[in-house]
């Protein structure tokens, strides 16, 4: 089980290279991961300073040498795929093919769509998402392509470079679980990082015993052999203790592979005293 903290890309930390700081903090501690919130004005935090998070990134992969990194959770449903196509590409030259694309068709609690006048139909954002999908695929090959769908309309064109990774950027798709259409789109590419909300729309944790089912749902639809993460948002901040330790053990055991600490800390200073403790690694009995 490997482990990662995500930092929001607004209030202090809006700051690129205060998150730099923390990157390569939570690197020399040993977390295996850094991700970044990517919102332009997320409900509940109007008000407050962002950055952009690809330029955010960037200064993320120029200041550590091992992590993984990416955005969690991007929305290319208000964003050009054939733009994000390019930065991600730049991102994962740049970062020595560390770049991980946490990809969802868009978080409810994102106000970026409804500000902007982008499209607010779940069902047609799923649409959306399918289609940007497909054109990553073909614009990171470094091969010839077209593409002539619903939404999108491209020509004929050859992107370089091809992604540093191949066949593709590792994608983890993100949904609200148990809901099973957007589980078999994350089981067609890398990885699944689920979340979860209360009947009030607030969000909760992920138990060991859902991770045993959304596995158990995943392999029946999945067709490629190759390596896949089960990503759940976890409080391993707060999971050094014997029972923290106990209910890792059970959450990689069910088939969790990646733990990611959310900060909700507003002061960064806070946060990179906690992380310097490091992750908190299952021992063994």
């Amino acid at each position: 089980m490997q482990f990662g903290i995500v930092f929001p890309n607004f209030g202090k930390y809006s700051d690129v290279r205060v998150l730099a700081e923390l990157a390569r903090e939570a690197e020399q501690a040993g977390w295996d991961g850094v991700f970044l919130n990517d919102t332009i004005q997320m409900q509940g935090f109007e008000g407050l300073p962002a950055n952009d998070p690809w330029m955010a990134m960037t200064a993320m992969a120029l200041s550590t040498k091992r992590v993984k990194l990416g955005p969690w959770v991007t929305a290319p449903t208000r964003r050009r795929p054939w733009k994000m196509a390019r930065e991600a590409t730049t991102l994962d030259h740049l970062s020595g093919g560390r770049l991980i694309l946490g990809i969802g068709s868009g978080d409810e609690h994102d106000r970026g769509f409804e500000l902007f006048g982008e499209e607010m139909d779940s069902r047609k954002r799923g649409r959306l998402l399918d289609e940007s999908l497909a054109i990553f695929e073909g614009l990171w090959s470094g091969k010839p392509f077209s593409f002539d769908g619903e939404f999108y309309h491209i020509k004929e064109v050859t992107l370089l470079p091809a992604s540093l990774q191949q066949p593709r950027i590792p994608i983890w798709i993100g949904w609200l679980w148990p809901r099973k259409k957007p589980l078999a789109r994350a089981a067609r590419f890398d990885g699944a990082t689920p979340f979860a909300v209360n009947p009030d729309g607030s969000y909760r944790t992920i138990m060991p015993d859902e991770v045993r089912q959304m596995k158990q749902l995943l392999e029946e639809r999945r067709v490629a052999s190759t390596p896949f993460d089960i990503v759940i948002n976890l409080p391993l901040f707060q999971m050094h203790d014997e029972k923290g330790q106990e209910l890792l053990r059970a959450y990689a055991a069910e088939g969790t592979t990646w733990g990611l600490q959310y900060v909700m800390e507003p002061d960064p200073e806070v946060t990179r005293a906690t992380l310097r403790q490091g992750p908190p690694v299952p021992k063994e009995h």
